[in-house]
């Protein structure tokens, strides 16, 4: 049995869940999210949890066995707190702003905008970006996708890096 596949998911009170034939829908105050569930992989409601259980031992079907109870706990959370990354540009000059939904860069030479998709939202303040939403998964996306932009160098430390993220600074050129 998969450690954490076997682990029951508690549902809170402020949300709901329900099982309809493969699908899963998750109620909450911030909004409603879905998730498909592949063959020979049952989601059963007892007592105010949520039990996922397998009905085969092929290699694919464990392995997708605690993925599915990460995915729904996942979704839990989301409904109820929802998700947020922070990340903030180091770039002397740099510019960030938003105009409606879109977010452009202004980085030296690089002229670039990134759309976030429907349930994220992004603030911006001067340097720093936060982006928020239920789904764990599209706020990772969507994250990375701006740290793409321009990603943290390792020389001189510039560029789009997360908060909490620690950069390892490089040696430049040796001197003779």
């Amino acid at each position: 049995m998969s450690r954490i596949g076997k682990l029951p998911i508690s549902i809170p009170d402020k949300c709901e869940v329900k099982i309809e034939a493969n699908k899963v829908q998750v109620k909450g105050p911030l909004g409603t999210l879905f998730l498909d569930i592949p063959e020979l992989i049952t989601v059963e409601i007892e007592d105010k949890n949520v039990l996922i259980k397998r009905g085969s031992d092929l290699p694919t079907i464990r392995s997708k066995h605690g993925l599915i109870r990460s995915l729904i706990n996942n979704m839990v959370d989301g409904v109820i707190k929802g998700y947020e990354k922070k990340l903030e540009l180091v770039w002397p000059g740099g510019k960030v702003k938003m105009e409606g939904d879109i977010i452009k860069f202004d980085i030296n030479f690089i002229k670039s905008e990134v759309v976030p998709p429907e349930g994220i939202t992004i603030k911006v303040e001067r340097t720093k970006i936060s982006v928020s939403g239920i789904d764990k998964q599209k706020v990772g996306e969507v994250a990375a996708k701006i740290r793409a932009v321009r990603p943290p160098e390792p020389y001189k430390q510039k560029g789009i890096k997360y908060e909490n993220e620690v950069i390892r600074k490089k040696a430049g050129k040796a001197k003779v």
